[in-house]
């Protein structure tokens, strides 16, 4: 009886391995990943007008906090993907403490920019709101 090699086996395993470690790269390669052009606090900035003080003021997404008269919640902020112009934009809601019949009505409700806070101005009598930075 002759004994024959099976060759065809040592090249299906070679095979195999390479099968794994591409699945394995590619797996751990999107698990490592993550966006970072998502952050869980947002930077602004809040003059008042009357005694022309600003204040910077560092949010936790998703967490309310008042500061005077206003009460400010930052839901959701993003960088830019683009390190030529890098743009922050954040999803903030600011309610008036002061004015007691309007409860469920906001100051301000919508996104705001760093680049250009003309777009979706904040407009309040007393103060004024600016996005810094997400991190």
């Amino acid at each position: 009886m002759v004994l024959k090699k099976n060759i065809l086996a040592g090249k299906n395993n070679k095979n195999l391995f390479f099968f794994i470690f591409l699945i394995y790269f590619f797996l751990i390669n999107n698990l490592i990943s993550k966006d970072n052009t998502e952050g869980n606090y947002t930077e602004l900035k809040i003059l008042d007008k009357i005694s022309s003080k600003n204040i910077l003021v560092k949010l936790k997404n998703n967490e309310l906090i008042t500061h005077k008269d206003l009460s400010i919640k930052s839901l959701k902020c993003k960088n830019s993907e683009f390190d030529d112009n890098p743009e922050i934009t954040a999803y903030i809601q600011v309610k008036d403490l002061r004015d007691q019949n309007n409860d469920e009505v906001f100051v301000f409700n919508g996104w705001m920019f760093s680049s250009s806070p003309s777009i979706t101005p904040f407009d309040h009598p007393v103060y004024d709101v600016w996005l810094i930075n997400c991190y």
